[in-house]
């Protein structure tokens, strides 16, 4: 998502504005309640988009270590687990927002394999032959952790994208024939349909965060945008129920 809110403020009319940086994994829930919060606060919000892990120039931590600023990133708690590391964040700002299971997907109109238990799953990816998936935490998860454990013939491929945008053109193009990753990346997507999640013994749940970046111009009014997404308002609850997504427990 790379794109700058235009809406016009009301709210309060404090005039401020803030920067944040986001990953794919809460984009959908971001955009959908984003609006209300410059209605109801009058802070204008300008929104970035990078990968939660990964290198290049797309991840959100390259983008902060070669001088983009943000007072907020939101990406994976992998993902800010490094940025913590590098001395980016402000300690004690983080919020759990959401959480997202990994899930398979199809072309729209193609046969919907069977995925439900570790062998399905198995012969599920053998068809295919191709898949594809996000180069951020959930592809690295797959390519490190799930594809090892099932042995898979050479035969099958798996290309990971730098985010999950692009993994979802190269399934709706016919470049892939499967696609992994976060559930709510999947569901917004058009041109490709969810097939189901990963079997239990295969399963990363990713919890998708928010924190305040060190040296941000405006940190009350990042904070306050950081209470809005976390709080259990009608509006949140309900973007992130369409988003295949739940609050983190605990």
């Amino acid at each position: 998502m790379t794109e700058q809110a235009a809406s016009t403020p009301a709210g309060d009319g404090t005039g401020a504005t803030i920067k944040v940086i986001i990953s794919g994994g809460f984009a959908a829930v971001y955009r959908d309640v984003l609006p209300e919060f410059e209605r109801s606060t009058g802070i204008k919000v300008e929104t970035g988009s990078g990968a939660s892990e990964g290198t290049g120039p797309k991840t959100i931590r390259h983008q902060l270590a070669n001088g983009a600023r943000a007072d907020v990133v939101i990406l994976s708690r992998e993902g800010l687990r490094t940025l913590h590391e590098d001395g980016r964040i402000r300690a004690g700002s983080e919020a759990g927002l959401a959480t997202a299971p990994l899930g398979a997907a199809v072309r729209s109109g193609s046969p919907k394999p069977d995925i439900g238990n570790e062998a399905a799953f198995r012969q599920a990816l053998i068809h295919a032959g191709d898949v594809v998936a996000p180069s951020s935490t959930s592809g690295q998860y797959v390519r490190d952790k799930v594809f090892p454990k099932l042995n898979l013939p050479d035969t099958v491929r798996l290309t990971l994208e730098a985010r999950g945008t692009e993994a979802a053109e190269a399934l709706r193009a016919g470049k892939a024939n499967f696609s992994i990753g976060p559930t709510s990346e999947l569901v917004q997507e058009s041109g490709i349909e969810m097939v189901g999640l990963l079997p239990a013994n295969l399963q990363l749940v990713q919890t998708f965060t928010a924190a305040i970046v060190n040296g941000a111009e405006t940190p009350d009014t990042a904070r306050r945008l950081i209470d809005f997404l976390a709080s259990d308002s009608d509006i949140l609850l309900s973007a992130i129920k369409r988003a295949g997504m739940a609050r983190p427990r605990g």
